[in-house]
Parts: C-alpha cells; sequence; structure tokens
C-alpha cells in the first residue's frame, strides 16, 4: 500500500527535478527508481562532466530543439537555464561556462551533480524506493490506479509523473516501457529512433583512422541530390564502424536513412580557403623539396592519416617533393578541403544520446505537462516527444519539463482533488 500522494517514476534528470520541486511544493513524494542508484545515465553525460545546461537566452534554446520547439516555450520561460543554474548553486555545486555556452561542475565531476540531486531528495523528504511502474488504468477521463511491480498498488496516489527516459542507453534503465504505460491509457507515440547518435559507413579508411580525433573541422553532410542538410565546425571521431564525436552526433540529428542517402564532407583545413592552402602547400613542397611525399604529409595531417592521403591522392608514398606535378598537387589541396565519408546508417538507439519520438506533445498540456488523457498523469523528460542538439539543451529539456510537472502535480495533490 503506497502512502505518497505525487509518485514519480524514473530517478534521472527530470524525474528527481520533479520529485524535488513537488516535494518543495508542499506535496508527500514516493520516487520509483529500478536501478540501484538514481541518475545512472547522468554520470555518463558530458564524458562523465556532465553538461548541466546551455548558459543561452530563451530564443537560443528553443532554437536549439529540433522537435517541437514551441511545446516547450513555456516551460523553458517560467525554469530556464539561469533557473537549474542557480539551483544547483544554491546546493553547493559550483559551476562554470565553456565553449558554446556549455555549462560544467567546476569540479568536471557528474558525480556532484548527482549527489546534489540526491541528497537534495533526502532533505525534502522525498522516499526513494527501488521499484518501477508497471500498469495504469483510469477512469472517466482520470487516473485511476497506479500498480508498480513490488509494491503493489498505490492506492493513495493523487498524481503520477512519468520520467522514465527514452530507448536510449538501457543499462541506464531506459528502456522504453514508459512509451508503453503511455500507450495504454490512450496516448500516441511518435516513432522512435537514434538522435545525436554516431554514424556508420562501409568506407574503409573509417577502420584505418579510428581513434582519430579532428578539432576544429568543418563537417557538411550531403543528401544524394546534393543538398546540404547540415553544417557546423567542431570535434569528430573517426571510429571502428563510421564517424562519432560533437559535429557527427549533431548531424544525425537531421538524417533520415529510410528517406534518403547521405555522404559526410570533411574540410580538414577550414581556416584556409583554397588560395591560402595551394600557397601552403607550395610552401612546405619547397621547404622539403628532397624529401618523400609520405614524410612531408606529416606537417599537414596527424601521423596516422598519411597512408589514407596517401591512397586518397594516388601519388606514391615514396616519390620525391620536387617529382609531384601541379596537377597532384592539386589533388591534395581537393583532398584535403573535401575529405568525403559515405554514410551508410546510424547506430543503434540504444547506442544514442538521446531518443527521438515519444509521446505525442499534442496530448500534453505544455504548461503543466499534464495528459489531456487522463488527468492527474504528467509527463517530464526524453519519454516527451522533443529533443535538442548537444550542449547541455537536452538536460534543460529535463530540468523545465520536470519542473512544470512538479509543480502541477503538487498543486494538484494538495487541493487533494
Amino acid at each position: 500500500m503506497g502512502t505518497s500522494k505525487v509518485v514519480v517514476a524514473g530517478g534521472g534528470a527530470a524525474g528527481m527535478m520533479a520529485a524535488i520541486t513537488a516535494a518543495r511544493g508542499g506535496a508527500d513524494v514516493l520516487l520509483l527508481e529500478p536501478n540501484e542508484k538514481v541518475g545512472r545515465k547522468l554520470y555518463i553525460t558530458g564524458k562523465g562532466r556532465c553538461n548541466v545546461t546551455n548558459n543561452c537566452g530563451q530564443q537560443e534554446l528553443t532554437a536549439a530543439v529540433l522537435r517541437n520547439g514551441k511545446f516547450l516555450y513555456s516551460s523553458f520561460d517560467r525554469y530556464g537555464p539561469a533557473d537549474t543554474m542557480s539551483f544547483f548553486e544554491d546546493l553547493g555545486v559550483k559551476l562554470k561556462t565553456e565553449r558554446g555556452n556549455r555549462v560544467f561542475p567546476v569540479s568536471d565531476r557528474a558525480a556532484d551533480i548527482v549527489d546534489a540531486l540526491f541528497f537534495e531528495l533526502r532533505r525534502q523528504g522525498v522516499e526513494v524506493r527501488r521499484d518501477r511502474v508497471v500498469r495504469l488504468s483510469t477512469r472517466d477521463g482520470r487516473l485511476a490506479s497506479v500498480g508498480t511491480e513490488s509494491s503493489g498498488e498505490l492506492n493513495s496516489c493523487k498524481a503520477l509523473i512519468l520520467a522514465t527516459g527514452g530507448a536510449s542507453y538501457p543499462r541506464t534503465g531506459s528502456t522504453g516501457d514508459g512509451y508503453e504505460l503511455a500507450r495504454s491509457v490512450g496516448h500516441t507515440i511518435k516513432p522512435i529512433r537514434g538522435s545525436l547518435v554516431p554514424l556508420e559507413s562501409d568506407d574503409p579508411c573509417c577502420a584505418a583512422l579510428q581513434g582519430l580525433s579532428l578539432r576544429n573541422v568543418d563537417l557538411r553532410v550531403k543528401d544524394e541530390k546534393g543538398k546540404t542538410i547540415y553544417q557546423e565546425q567542431g570535434e569528430l571521431l573517426f571510429t571502428h564502424f563510421g564517424l562519432s564525436g560533437p559535429l557527427v552526433l549533431s548531424a544525425s540529428a537531421h538524417m533520415n536513412f529510410s528517406r534518403h542517402s547521405y555522404t559526410a564532407h570533411i574540410d580538414l583545413k577550414p581556416a584556409l580557403d583554397e588560395q591560402k592552402l595551394d600557397a601552403r602547400l607550395l610552401r612546405d613542397f619547397e621547404e622539403r623539396a628532397n624529401q618523400d611525399y609520405a614524410n612531408a604529409l606529416g606537417g599537414l595531417v596527424p601521423r596516422s592519416m598519411v597512408s589514407v592521403l596517401v591512397e586518397r591522392t594516388n601519388i606514391p608514398g615514396d616519390a620525391k617533393i620536387h617529382d609531384v606535378r601541379r596537377e597532384q598537387r592539386r589533388r591534395l589541396l581537393e583532398v584535403l578541403k573535401n575529405f568525403t565519408v559515405p554514410l551508410s546508417g546510424t547506430r543503434p538507439v540504444e547506442e544514442a544520446v538521446v531518443t527521438s519520438g515519444g509521446v505525442a506533445v499534442n496530448e500534453v498540456d505544455p504548461k503543466t505537462m499534464e495528459s489531456k488523457k487522463a488527468r492527474g498523469l504528467y509527463f517530464a523528460g526524453e519519454l516527451l516527444d522533443v529533443d535538442a542538439y548537444t550542449g547541455g539543451f537536452n538536460l534543460q529539456i529535463a530540468w523545465s519539463t520536470g519542473h512544470a510537472a512538479g509543480q502541477a502535480a503538487a498543486e494538484r495533490a494538495n487541493d487533494d482533488i
């Protein structure tokens, strides 16, 4: 038998924010988390540093949302990045803003964010129980019962916040079971796929270059018609299966392999236009006139790229630089400015940073996150059909929607409707 009026299903970012907000609003709160510890996905965000939010204004924040940004306008307005930063600093976590307005703990430890949330849950009297919601039922358009795996029916539950996450990184607890719970009470679930996900390629260059990280390169992704669907400068990583890294993850959110084919075009020297790069090559070649071509390339690209460039330019690696003809130098320039990698698809959704798709937002009140299908049921975080670029934007969605849901659920529970 449950004794809590507000039940939160899911102990991730959105769930913990919802539970803390509801408790601060005077509600008796029970947080259900199937993992032994809360916040497992938070531990691995930002490469273990936790990119808490993005220190930007609402217009930039909304523009960074790839799906249904307008739906989030109200929750962003009421609880934005500045509120998130104040929240954690009030809990004793010192923050810093880095390139691209990304916000991290000064300690560079994601564990500090998780610990701050966990101890605040305890301070606010939230009961954390290792359990999960397995069934819901409605009556006359409102939530009627909440059944759990271990505790049975939570008969005193007046409001339930589903914050069970998406389908990415299932080992952290995001198994997608929240979609089925929402569907069971009449919600539409938009098709699920990985967003911010590494990309696969059959090109052997990827395996040859695996582990190589390139900073300050320009990535353009073009479809089969030559249309550029994404372009940005930053960092990418070659892997045994294809491409990864921040640029590639952001690009993936714009791609639909069921409808199009794509090729990555990498400018290895974006700071130099073709004329300046050609002048640089001429200068380098003059200085290294008696060196082998392969050795001379070491001053232009990382050593692990040399053999790939030798192959792509079709210039023998042992050819002397003074024997390299003008048209061959032109071929090298073209490869440096347009290193192409054909893409064959995305990695599985389980490897995505976030999930695209989920509970249809037109069936959810944007101010309160309350279901329009079942009064007393609320949603928060990745379960909703919203996702954004990398850079702290997805976590801000979790904090904003969690806060909105927690506040509204507490009001409902306190009214004891």
